[in-house]
């Protein structure tokens, strides 16, 4: 009796495999092409935002870099030998731009030749000796002037050097009038 039912059952199950038209073949195919393009679309967006932190870290990379050429600037001018420090010069001197000009100065941080930096005065159009900002020196007879002087360090970066970064660094020196 248990064989005479299962042969009925696989006799009845072959009848109903020729009865198939394809609609399994079909929605089996459109879900393999929906997730081919899910796929597609994630693997682009992994490949946008690996540009995208390429280009943030070359950023970040450069910005240290144009720091410490300013800093650079600031060790090379105070080291300086005795009438080659450009931060003690006469105010008149800064008109000059092959004076202002310390791109030479950057022995270490200049290696590729993509970072300029200039010292300029930053607070004298007229070339007066203002006041010294926020001095613990006080002086009620203003012997105390300052110079505030711009040390600018730009840094160019990105394929194909197209973008800058710019770094601008005051330093206040304190002059006897």
């Amino acid at each position: 009796m248990v064989n005479r039912n299962y042969e009925r059952n696989v006799f009845n199950n072959n009848r109903s495999l020729g009865k198939q038209t394809g609609v399994v073949l079909i929605v089996a195919l459109v879900f393999l092409i929906a997730l081919t393009a899910v796929a597609a679309a994630l693997m682009q967006n992994s490949t946008t935002d690996m540009k995208m932190s390429g280009a943030s870290e070359e950023k970040v990379v450069a910005t240290q870099e144009a720091i410490s050429a300013s800093d650079e600037v600031i060790f090379r001018q105070v080291n300086a030998d005795v009438g080659n420090n450009r931060f003690a010069s006469p105010v008149v001197r800064f008109q000059d731009d092959d004076f202002r000009n310390v791109t030479g100065s950057l022995g270490i941080t200049n290696t590729g030749n993509d970072t300029t930096a200039n010292i300029d005065i930053a607070n004298n159009e007229l070339e007066l000796e203002p006041d010294c900002p926020h001095s613990r020196s006080a002086s009620s007879a203003q012997v105390f002037t300052c110079n505030v002087i711009r040390v600018q360090v730009v840094r160019k970066y990105g394929r194909k050097n197209t973008n800058e970064v710019e770094v601008n660094t005051g330093v206040a020196q304190q002059l006897l009038r």
